[in-house]
């Protein structure tokens, strides 16, 4: 893959063979700006679970100190008083009998979808359209509820999902660009204190196997794992 200038000039700052701590990672992440627009910073992670199997599975929601820096429209499936409750909490677009048929007809300009326990039956069905886009409402990411208000005030809070793939990854927003490094540090500590707490008690060895840190458009920093896992303790 053919790399630009600015993005040469990013990733000659970075010394390849070395695994940063994050406190040094993420002033040196400051300076990997090679965009004109506000980047959001990705962490990744690669885990030593089996996701093949069901007791290895790691998913689950944190909410952010300082949120992603992202503005989340929210839309709340919901029918009569939870409607009011939505939309007093901040939900940009609420109801049931608008908003269903949409999503069927595969509507999706949304970031978020919170439903209330008594319409799954009808949200169910709307899996093979939401699911694949990461839309699909959950309860164990907490936006399957009747505490809409709550919920609501999560997301918009900055409350994040996170899910390991088939390959054992995650790939979580932990912030802009712009943000300042102790916001940036502060998100990512809380972001892998929740990843260490959520380690299936059946991952045997090494389980934090690789971290790195890096923005939209540019180059990543290799973080040292297991140093990072030793401070925390």
């Amino acid at each position: 893959m053919k790399r630009g200038k600015n993005y040469k000039a990013a990733a000659s700052k970075i010394d390849k063979e070395k695994r940063y701590d994050l406190k040094e990672a993420v002033p040196l992440l400051k300076q990997m700006t090679t965009a004109k627009f506000d980047e959001t910073v990705e962490l990744s992670a690669n885990l030593g679970v089996d996701p093949r199997h069901a007791d290895q599975q790691v998913r689950g929601t944190v909410v952010l100190p300082h949120g992603t820096g992202r503005k989340v429209r929210v839309l709340v499936l919901a029918r009569g008083e939870k409607e009011k409750e939505a939309t007093e909490a901040g939900a940009d677009m609420v109801g049931a009998d608008e908003y269903i048929p949409k999503l069927r007809e595969g509507w999706l300009d949304v970031d978020a979808i919170i439903a209330t326990p008594d319409l799954m039956g009808e949200v169910g069905k709307l899996g093979k359209i939401l699911g694949p886009k990461g839309l699909m409402p959950n309860p164990k990411s907490g936006t399957v509820t009747f505490e809409v208000a709550k919920a609501v005030k999560d997301v918009k809070a900055g409350k994040i999902e996170y899910r390991v793939d088939k390959g054992a990854n995650i790939h979580v927003p932990v912030g802009k660009m712009s943000f300042d490094e102790n916001k940036l540090l502060e998100n990512i500590s809380v972001l892998l204190a929740e990843l260490l707490r959520a380690k299936p008690s059946s991952s045997k060895g090494k389980y934090l196997k690789s971290l790195s840190l890096s923005p939209t458009m540019g180059p990543s920093i290799r973080l040292d794992a297991q140093q990072i896992v030793s401070d925390m303790k």
